[in-house]
C-alpha cells in the first residue's frame, strides 16, 4: 500500500506539467499527497473497520467520505467530490481511474486469489460500478496479489494479457503520444506495463512518470504493484511519510500491524 501513496506523492507535481523522461527528483518542491493517497488510505480503513466481507463496502463508503470530507482540498474528480458531500451516495457508473489508485490494500489483506477479487469488487462498485472501473481495480489488485506472491513478470504480463487488457505496446512507443485521460482503461495497461518494464521500485516510478499522463494515478498504480515486487528502499518509505500528517501515518501502521507483509529494502 505505501508504494501507491509514495507514486502518488512523487507524481503530484507532474500531473499537470508532464515530464517525459526519466530523469528528476523524486521528491521536490510541490509534491504532496492527493487524493490517491487519500483514498487509498480510507479502504485501509474500511479493511481495519471490517468484521466481514458483509461490511466492507458499507465501511468503504463512510472512511471514504470521511476522509474525503477532513481533506476537502486534495485534487478530488468532479463526480467523486459530489459523492462525497452525499448523505445517501450512490454509485454512479464511474470507469474512472480512481478505482484502480485506492484499491492495493484489499490485495495486502487477502489471503487468496478469490478475497482479492471480492475485496476489489466490495470497495469498488460503491462509486465506479461501471465494468471497466470494476475490471481497472480487479486488474490492479491482481497485478499486486500476484507480485507480493513471487510471480515472475513474464506470468505478471501474461495473466493480465490474457484476463483483462493486451499490453501489446511499450513505454518507448507511447511517450511522445500518451495523454491524459482519467478512464482506467486508459491509465492502468499504461501503468502496469511501467512496472513490467522495471527493474527497481525507483525504476517503476521513473518509468511512469516518464509517459506524461495523470501523472500521480499512473505512478500511484504503478507503484502498488512494484512495492509487492520489489519491497521499497527506506529512505524512499521515510521521505514519503513526512508529506503524511499524524492522522494519516497512524492508519498506515495500523494497517501495516495488521497486515505485516509490506516489504523493505535498505
Amino acid at each position: 500500500m505505501i508504494g501507491a501513496i509514495i507514486g502518488d506523492i512523487v507524481g503530484s507535481r507532474f500531473e499537470w506539467d508532464n515530464h517525459r523522461s526519466k530523469e528528476f527528483e523524486l521528491f521536490a518542491e510541490g509534491c504532496f499527497a492527493t487524493d490517491d493517497s487519500i483514498m487509498t488510505l480510507a479502504i485501509a480503513g474500511a479493511i481495519l473497520d471490517s468484521e466481514g466481507e458483509d461490511a466492507l463496502g458499507q465501511q468503504a463508503v463512510r472512511w471514504m467520505q470521511a476522509l474525503g470530507r477532513k481533506y476537502p482540498r486534495a485534487g478530488y474528480g468532479g463526480n467523486f467530490g459530489v459523492w462525497l458531500r452525499q448523505s445517501d451516495p450512490k454509485p454512479y457508473n464511474s470507469y474512472g481511474n480512481g478505482a484502480a489508485m485506492r484499491v492495493s490494500p484489499c490485495a495486502w489483506a487477502a489471503t487468496k486469489e478469490e478475497e482479492v477479487k471480492r475485496f476489489s469488487q466490495l470497495v469498488t462498485e460503491m462509486t465506479h460500478n461501471h465494468p471497466e472501473g470494476l475490471k481497472g481495480a480487479e486488474a490492479t489488485a491482481m497485478a499486486i496479489w500476484l507480485a507480493r506472491n513471487g510471480t515472475s513478470i513474464p506470468d505478471i504480463r501474461a495473466y493480465i494479457n490474457q484476463h483483462y487488457y493486451p499490453l501489446d505496446f511499450t513505454l518507448d512507443s507511447i511517450r511522445d503520444t500518451y495523454a491524459f485521460d482519467e478512464s482506467c482503461q486508459g491509465t492502468v495497461p499504461e501503468a502496469i506495463t511501467a512496472f513490467l518494464e522495471s527493474t527497481s521500485f525507483e525504476d517503476a516510478l521513473r518509468n511512469a512518470i516518464s509517459i506524461g499522463g495523470d501523472s500521480d494515478t499512473v505512478a500511484a498504480i504503478t507503484g502498488s504493484i512494484a512495492q509487492a515486487y520489489y519491497g521499497v528502499p527506506d529512505w524512499i518509505r521515510e521521505k514519503a511519510l513526512t508529506c503524511l500528517d499524524e492522522d494519516l501515518r497512524d492508519i498506515l501502521r495500523r494497517f501495516e500491524e495488521k497486515y505485516p507483509i509490506v516489504k523493505t529494502t535498505g
